[in-house]
């Protein structure tokens, strides 16, 4: 979170399964899909201290993997990953967006150990 001049404060990472992430999505976004994670900030976005809950749907992350070729360690990585750079400000409305948060995500797995693909 260093590049983002962020700490972690309570961070919460809950895992569900689709059905469960659905319902989220539809009664708090208003979007009719499944996803594999949906991420509440509970800072301001001015706030030094990030927190949050970061819900992550393990049955889409495994179908994942495998479409991806990926492990399903890394993938989950990837997604809580994914859930932790909203939670530093980071949004992926727009192609751009989604090109700096897939940047981003691949650093952080390299923190971890792992090559990401390009």
């Amino acid at each position: 979170m260093n590049d983002y001049g962020k700490i972690p404060g309570d961070i919460n990472i809950i895992f569900c399964d689709h059905e469960f992430l659905l319902k989220i999505n539809t009664q708090f976004l208003n979007h009719d899909y499944y996803t594999d994670v949906i991420t509440f900030p509970y800072s301001d976005p001015d706030e030094k201290k990030i927190q949050g809950d970061i819900f992550v749907d393990v049955e889409t992350v495994k179908q994942n993997a495998i479409i991806y070729k990926e492990t399903f360690h890394d993938e989950i990585m990837r997604v809580i990953i994914h859930g932790i750079l909203h939670l530093a400000g980071e949004d992926d409305t727009t192609k751009d967006q989604r090109d700096k948060i897939r940047q981003a995500e691949n650093r952080a797995l390299q923190v971890f150990g792992k090559s990401p693909k390009e």
